[in-house]
């Protein structure tokens, strides 16, 4: 997009880059946020432009003419931003084909293929089970697919496609066109309650505020000037930004900037530049299919010798039965139903979270959420309500509280209170908000106007009942419009007094009202103000102020009617209005509340172990007051300290403070040693900060090892949404800039739903580990039979068709139902520290690592770190591999805790595995004994002499009993299993008691699974297919039975010798939580003001 039409080579002029010219040089103008046009003469913007302005009388400019509007439309392109890259349905698809995970059930099933090439005769099975595995691949895909193009779809239809209007000036003529037609040196006419349409420089404007809260974060509406005294493009009161809103006046700017190149856009182009990384759980489970691959080739390859040289070496197919039997133990390692119950579990816990107004954008989001140790997140619009709301009163020396819930029985808020309705009366009357309509309830109808007189507005519209008639009742004959030298504004109204027919209203800062005033008012009569009413002034003035609170000062003078008759004509040239001798009326606070939940939500957090910081464009002061309201700051800062010990602040150390307030100021020349102090700190304030800052924050976060979540709801906030391990980005008040670049969308803005989310995320994570746990451990009795198979020539005691029946029947149906587990206690899982803590030890083992890691390269041209080539990483990893300080570093013990570690193996491989193995094996033995009499020795002597191969008609009966012992040695895993489910439902408790009833899907599960087991074994017509028998006696299902009273009893002691050895660390409990919501303690607040005020 075109920033300028011209061919100027003036740095300030952007030159065009209308063809959007790809590669470094635009990456570099995106993340600079250049704009200096704001430091020159409008007249000379005005010329390079081609444009005829008149400041003077800005409605009469000519503007350009319409062929060369069309012009440079052509030329630099419309006037909107350029959408993200998107990906094609096919790559997203192929994307989710080409995970690990698939890419094993790929291969296991070529080699199914491959094996049924080498023999054709002995795998015809093969046909079947390759392209089995090939499906379940396509299906798990398809499933993670569906889900992400569902969710493309909702936020789809949650983002603004409505086209903007705008009125420019074209041929002398005011015209209003679509905002995507606006080019360079367009004059652009924006008034109260318009969205301005492009970056424009003002040059003529009367009383204009704009609100820049979506781009800086900054709540207080910003003056609009012609004239501008600051450097800084953010703080420069000529300039108006793309996306941001007229709240108060009107004004007419110079389009300076377009598209990509406005301020917006080049937020939206640090966007673009950050990619996002992946998941915590795709990087774990990408480990485990590793390990499992390693484990699998591993043992292919040795038993591949072993079967060759020690049984095949002599016989005529040797090479190819020994390949045969590798492939064949390869296959039997890969769990098979894994993938899918991974993405159902992960999908079930993202509808689940959709139901409570979370949108998760990326399946492992789900479980991202649950595994952050830091969240950063903005104020406005996230934790507070982005919305001004009267606080307190005091009028007639009291104290009242705005909320009424909140009443005190010695001064209950009402509207007929002495004072009060004076100070509704002033803030209805002397105002320029209004209501957008008047014919539904002022609940529903929207405020136009600044944040602070809409806060007034709203709150004088519910406590009169009139309110909608009062313009007509009082109508204003003069006006005085606040401004920034005056610090007040005026109206003067007709309204009737028994001393003549016309009042003064007045409102502003309380310092310049006080000092206009001479009379206070006092239970509804104007007393002379005396030093005590000064003194009871300064203590309200000062305890609101140290709230956060915004305190305006509200002042009346009723005119007399010799001096001010009702036909009086008021000049704001001659000033003949009086500005002294008015009558104090009170004080009014109000602030940006925190939203409903925020502080539970939060305290919660922090209880989790989770460290909460704000990330805020707004002042330090006003965020450090919210932040000790929401339970984000509960200790003292380094400067409170200094005060209380009455020293300077250089003389207190490091460690006797907890919280910090960051100036975005200071950010740039923040040294590590810096960064290291800060985030060693649990409460943690940055202010005044820009989008660049806040992708900086992330950035160091990440750096130590953190799991970042970022909130926020603003243009600003996009970036860092991008770039953290989750963005949560609001709905209702979010930027469709914000909403593209998170991966989690709040639906209805409630910052009480991340909690939500952390705990499913928890939950998640917790039940997707048992449902490994339990799903891996049948891969022993499958894998070791085949092993005993080859090695010692025992009868095969399970078929490849049943070993995938296992993991795609039962097991499957089995392993969904921990989805629906709830936690083992009810506020065990947030009093759990983060499974990957940060500490002082995991951030110097991770410098440790990143010291030894294969350095970036840095180009040369844009200075930017680019990531060395796969084959530079690979020679890299692959010589490390052959150094002792790498395999000292791959078993040292850390405290995280990952999705497949050594306990979880232990467990299916070494503990359960093998008892299950045993238990299968003596049943299958059992079976051959009781059936044919046959003992092991007997049996192996037959399978020598292939006495179990089907076709000879000798072998029938030898080939029916071997379909007695598989299919009982299938229902034996499938037994034990049951039990199984039970013990790895319990990582904390016990495996008995009311818990292990907690889901009435487990019960669902096994039934289904247990008539799948039943029906594939028993079923005539099925038994072809699977090699079964339905003359197998379910009375050897008691051995299995008693093998799986063992695993309970196994799992208990286990559990109760784990709790000695590593007792569950839990998180130190946080002093002075507040954790009753919020609603509820606005008496408290009341009182606390009152008794201060005594």
């Amino acid at each position: 997009m075109a920033s300028n039409a011209s061919t100027s080579s003036d740095p300030a002029q952007p030159q065009s880059e209308s063809k959007k010219g790809k590669g470094k040089d635009d990456k570099t103008k995106q993340k600079s946020l250049d704009i200096t046009e704001h430091l020159f003469p409008i007249e000379e913007i005005a010329a390079r432009h081609g444009v005829s302005i008149d400041v003077q009388k800005a409605a009469s400019s000519k503007g350009l003419d319409s062929s060369v509007a069309a012009q440079r439309l052509v030329e630099n392109g419309p006037n909107v931003l350029s959408p993200p890259k998107q990906i094609s349905p096919f790559m997203k698809f192929i994307h989710c084909l080409t995970s690990l995970f698939n890419l094993l059930l790929i291969l296991a099933g070529i080699l199914n293929y491959i094996l049924l090439i080498v023999n054709p005769k002995e795998n015809k099975v093969n046909t079947y089970l390759g392209a089995i595995l090939i499906i379940v691949a396509f299906l798990n895909a398809a499933i993670e697919f569906y889900q992400a193009q569902k969710s493309a779809a909702v936020l789809k239809s949650f983002l603004d496609l409505m086209p903007a209007k705008s009125f420019v000036i074209r041929d002398g003529k005011s015209l209003q066109v679509p905002a995507a037609d606006l080019v360079l040196g367009d004059i652009v006419f924006a008034r109260l309650g318009d969205k301005i349409p492009a970056d424009i420089q003002i040059f003529a404007c009367t009383d204009m505020k704009v609100d820049n809260s979506s781009l800086t974060g900054e709540t207080d509406p910003q003056d609009r000037s012609p004239i501008n005294d600051h450097n800084n493009p953010f703080e420069a009161r000529n300039l108006a930004f793309n996306g941001s809103l007229v709240v108060n006046g009107e004004g007419y700017g110079l389009v300076i900037r377009t598209g990509d190149n406005t301020v917006l856009g080049q937020i939206a182009g640090l966007t673009s530049g950050e990619g996002a990384g992946k998941s915590p759980l795709t990087r774990e489970i990408d480990d485990f299919v590793k390990i499992i691959a390693s484990i699998a080739i591993t043992t292919a390859i040795v038993f591949f010798l072993i079967g060759y040289f020690a049984v095949y070496k002599d016989k005529p197919s040797g090479i190819s039965s020994t390949l045969n039997f590798a492939i064949g133990v390869f296959v039997a390692w890969v769990p098979e139903g894994l993938p899918a119950t991974v993405t159902m579990l992960l999908t079930i816990a993202a509808k689940r979270m959709a139901s409570q107004n979370v949108l998760v954008k990326d399946l492992t989001g789900v479980e991202t959420l649950g595994a952050i140790t830091l969240l950063a997140t903005d104020k406005t619009g996230t934790l507070t309500r982005n919305q001004m709301t009267v606080t307190n009163i005091w009028s007639s020396l009291n104290m009242y509280s705005a909320f009424r819930s909140a009443g005190n029985a010695g001064s209950p808020f009402d509207a007929s209170s002495p004072g009060i309705p004076e100070v509704l009366a002033i803030a209805s009357l002397c105002s320029r908000a209004k209501f957008d309509r008047t014919d539904v309830p002022i609940a529903e109808r929207q405020v136009l106007g600044d944040a602070t007189e809409s806060g007034l507005t709203r709150f004088a519209a519910a406590n009169i009942a009139n309110f909608d008639d009062l313009g007509d009742l009082y109508p204003k004959v003069f006006e005085v419009p606040f401004n920034s030298e005056n610090k007040w504004a005026m109206t003067i109204h007709r309204k009737e007094h028994p001393n003549g027919k016309l009042t003064l209203l007045m409102k502003g800062a309380p310092e310049r009202i006080l000092r206009l005033c001479s009379t206070i008012l006092v239970n509804n009569e104007a007393v002379p103000l005396t030093a005590e009413h000064s003194k009871a002034y300064d203590d309200m003035y000062a305890l609101m102020a140290s709230k956060g609170h915004r305190v305006l000062a509200f002042a009346q003078l009723l005119l007399p009617g010799g001096e001010f008759p009702e036909d009086y004509v008021f000049d704001k040239e001659k000033k003949n209005f009086p500005t002294t001798g008015l009558c104090f009326v009170g004080l009014v606070s109000l602030e940006d509340p925190p939203k409903h939940g925020v502080r539970e939500a939060i305290g919660r957090c922090r209880s989790a172990g989770i460290r909460v910081m704000m990330v805020t464009g707004d002042h330090p002061l006003t965020a450090e007051a919210i932040g000790r309201k929401i339970n984000l700051v509960l200790s003292d800062t380094k400067e409170m300290v200094a005060k209380e010990r009455g020293c300077s602040v250089d003389e207190v150390g490091d460690d006797e403070y907890n919280a910090i307030v960051i100036h975005g100021e200071q950010i740039d020349s923040l040294s590590d040693a810096d960064w290291d102090l800060i985030f060693s700190k649990p409460e943690v304030i940055f202010a005044r900060t820009s989008p660049k800052h806040k992708l900086q924050i992330v950035k160091r976060a990440q750096s130590l090892g953190h799991i970042v979540g970022v909130t926020g709801d603003g243009v600003n906030d996009s970036p860092a949404l991008k770039k953290a391990d989750l963005g949560i980005a609001m709905n209702i008040s979010g930027s469709d800039v914000s909403k593209e670049a998170a991966s989690m969308i709040l639906l209805d803005d409630n910052f009480a739903s991340t909690v939500r989310g952390i705990e499913e995320g928890r939950l998640i994570f917790t039940n997707l580990k048992k449902s490994i746990q339990y799903t891996i451990t049948h891969s022993m009795p499958e894998v070791i039979p085949n092993l005993l198979y080859v090695i010692a020539s025992i009868p095969l005691p399970i078929s490849a068709m049943l070993i995938l029946v296992i993991d795609l029947g039962f097991e499957l149906l089995i392993s969904l139902t921990f989805a629906w587990d709830p936690p083992e206690s009810s506020t065990g899982l947030m009093k759990l520290p983060p499974r990957k803590p940060v500490t002082p030890t995991s951030i110097e083992r991770r410098r440790r690592l990143a010291a030894r890691a294969l350095p970036p390269v840095i180009d040369a041209e844009s200075g930017e770190e680019i990531r060395p080539s796969f084959w530079a990483r690979f020679q890299h990893d692959f010589k490390s591999m052959f150094t002792g300080v790498y395999w000292r570093e791959k078993f040292e013990h850390t405290e995280d805790e990952v999705l497949v570690d050594a306990g979880l193996l232990s467990w299916a491989y070494l503990e359960v595995g093998i008892i299950e193995t045993i238990g299968a094996l003596v049943t299958f033995f059992v079976v051959l004994y009781k059936e044919g009499n046959l003992t092991p020795a007997l049996a192996v002597d037959l399978q020598k002499n292939n006495k179990f191969s089907s076709g000879d008609p000798a072998n029938d009966a030898n080939v029916e009993l071997l379909a007695r012992a598989q299919s009982s040695f299938y229902l034996a895993i499938m037994i034990m299993q049951l039990f199984n489910l039970f013990a790895c439902k319990c990582r904390y408790r016990l495996p008995f008691g009311m818990y292990m009833f907690s889901n009435v899907r487990t019960f669902v599960g096994i039934f289904f699974g247990i008539a799948l087991g039943f029906f594939i074994v028993y079923t005539p017509g099925v038994l072809v297919v699977f090699g079964t028998s339905r003359h197998t006696s379910p009375l050897y299902l008691l051995i299995p039975i008693a093998f799986g009273v063992f695993i309970i009893f196994y799992a208990t002691t286990r559990t109760l010798i784990l709790r000695k050895l590593r007792p569950t660390a839990m998180n130190d409990e946080i002093i002075g939580l507040n954790m009753v919501p919020t609603i509820k303690t606005m008496f408290s607040r009341t009182k606390s003001i009152q008794n201060q005020n005594k």
